[in-house]
C-alpha cells in the first residue's frame, strides 16, 4: 500500500512537471510567432538588450578568466602523467569554446537575467500592471515578452564569444607566467588548433541558451502566484528551469554537432 501510495505521487509529479513542459513549449511557440507581426517595441528591445547583453559581461567576463587558468592548471598537471604537457593550449582553446564559455555564460545568465526578468514580470502580475496593460489594448507577450527573448536570443552569443577569448587569455596568462609556456608558441597553438566549426558550434549553443532563458523568465513571470511568496517561487523556479534546460539542450546540440 505504501510502495503505491509513493508510485502515484511520483507519478503526480512526472505528470506536472510534462504538463510545465507542455505549456513553456506552447508559451515558447506563441513568443515566436509574435516575431513578424507588428507592433514592435524598439524602446523595449534596445533596454532589454542593454540589461541582458552588456551589463552581464563583468560576470561572464570574471567567470571565463578563472575557468580559463583553472582549466589549463589541471590540463598540465593531468597531461604531465603522460609527458604531453604541450598539449595544454589546444585543449584549453576547444574546452573553452566548445563547452565550458557556451554553459557558463549561459548558467550566468540564467542566475542573473531569468531571475530578474521573472521577479520584473510577476511584480507587474501582482500588482496589476499587465491587466493595465490588456485595458490598453497592448499585448503582454509583444510588450514583455518578445523583446526580452529576441534580445537574450542576440546578446547570450556575443557573451559567449567574449568569454571565449577571456577564457582563453586565462589559459595563456596561466601557462605563460605559471607553467613556463612560451608566450608567442601558446598563441600559435591556440590559432592553429581551433576550427569554424568549433567557434560556430559555442555561439549557436549561446543563442538556444538565450532564447531559453529568457522565455522561461517571462513563463514563469507570466505565471506566477498572487503576492511576494507567488513572486518568490516564480523566481526560484525560472533559475532553476534555466539551468537544467541549459544542460538538457547543451548535451542535445553536441551530439547534432559533435557525434560520430
Amino acid at each position: 500500500m505504501i510502495l503505491l501510495r509513493g508510485l502515484g505521487a511520483f507519478g503526480a509529479q512526472v505528470l506536472a512537471m510534462l504538463a510545465v513542459v507542455g505549456r513553456l513549449t506552447l508559451f515558447a511557440l506563441e513568443t515566436v510567432t509574435h516575431l513578424l507581426r507588428p507592433p514592435f517595441y524598439g524602446r523595449e528591445f534596445l533596454n532589454a538588450l542593454v540589461q541582458i547583453g552588456w551589463l552581464s559581461l563583468p560576470v561572464v567576463g570574471m567567470t571565463t578568466l578563472f575557468t580559463g587558468g583553472a582549466l589549463a592548471l589541471q590540463i598540465y598537471a593531468g597531461s604531465a602523467r603522460f609527458s604531453a604537457e604541450a598539449v595544454v593550449p589546444s585543449i584549453v582553446a576547444i574546452g573553452m569554446v566548445r563547452e565550458l564559455g557556451p554553459v557558463l555564460g549561459g548558467l550566468m545568465v540564467a542566475a542573473r537575467v531569468a531571475s530578474s526578468i521573472a521577479a520584473e514580470i510577476a511584480t507587474m502580475k501582482v500588482t496589476e500592471q499587465i491587466d493595465a496593460l490588456v485595458t490598453l489594448s497592448t499585448n503582454p507577450m509583444k510588450y514583455l515578452t518578445l523583446p526580452r527573448v529576441l534580445a537574450a536570443t542576440l546578446a547570450v552569443p556575443c557573451l559567449v564569444g567574449v568569454g571565449d577569448v577571456i577564457g582563453i587569455m586565462g589559459g595563456y596568462l596561466v601557462g605563460v607566467t605559471r607553467l613556463d609556456f612560451n608566450a608567442a608558441t601558446y598563441l600559435k597553438v591556440t590559432y592553429d588548433f581551433l576550427e569554424f566549426g568549433d567557434v560556430m558550434s559555442g555561439l549557436v549553443k549561446g543563442a538556444v541558451f538565450g532564447f531559453i532563458v529568457a522565455t522561461v523568465g517571462c513563463f514563469y513571470g507570466m505565471h506566477s502566484g498572487r503576492g511576494a511568496q507567488g513572486v518568490g517561487a516564480a523566481t526560484k523556479s525560472a533559475v532553476v528551469a534555466a539551468s537544467v534546460l541549459i544542460f538538457a539542450a547543451n548535451y542535445i546540440l553536441t551530439e547534432v554537432f559533435f557525434s560520430a
